[in-house]
């Protein structure tokens, strides 16, 4: 007996022509797009920082009188959870461009977010001197405002403000 298949063996389809594929449309950006979403608002600070719960309310306003006398700005709501203070222009070389304060922060539920920019000496030596602190590009998450050494805290505000005003001149 000779081996049959149990099953058709399977046949091959002929290759079906298909159109070449269309170049990508690159999307035009419009400026809904390119816009900043976090802005300077009309919102009130204390108003906003009455709306924080607990041992965090407390830690955000005393943060708050300190940067407040730090930077020489009066406190300005930038968006609906920034407490930000003076303000400066950016411009990419893309030629977008937008406002954001000089220094800023913002008390979020698991630490208080400090708002500081990179570029300015010193630096590393300062946080070392901090206490507990986790470090992301230009912000600064703080645990709690306990065990912070608020002179050191105070001069990476004042340090990282004096650089942003020299990087960019007609910042306040």
């Amino acid at each position: 007996m000779k081996n049959e298949p149990s099953a058709k063996a399977p046949t091959k389809k002929a290759p079906v022509a298909t159109k070449a594929p269309k170049k990508p449309v690159k999307p035009s950006k419009s400026a809904s797009k390119t816009a900043m979403k976090t802005k300077a608002s009309e919102g009130s600070v204390e108003g906003f920082l009455a709306t924080v719960d607990g041992a965090r309310r407390a830690q955000a306003e005393t943060l708050c009188r300190w940067m407040r006398e730090w930077t020489g700005f009066e406190p300005k709501l930038w968006g609906t959870s920034i407490v930000g203070f003076g303000q400066y222009r950016y411009v990419y070389d893309t030629g977008r461009s937008g406002d954001w304060p000089l220094a800023g922060f913002s008390p979020r539920s698991n630490n208080l977010t400090v708002y500081l920019m990179d570029g300015f000496d010193g630096k590393e030596a300062l946080l070392r001197k901090l206490g507990k602190h986790k470090l992301g590009k230009s912000c600064l998450s703080l645990p709690s405002l306990e065990g912070v050494d608020a002179a050191a805290l105070e001069a990476l505000v004042r340090s990282s403000v004096a650089a942003m005003q020299k990087r960019y001149p007609s910042a306040p």
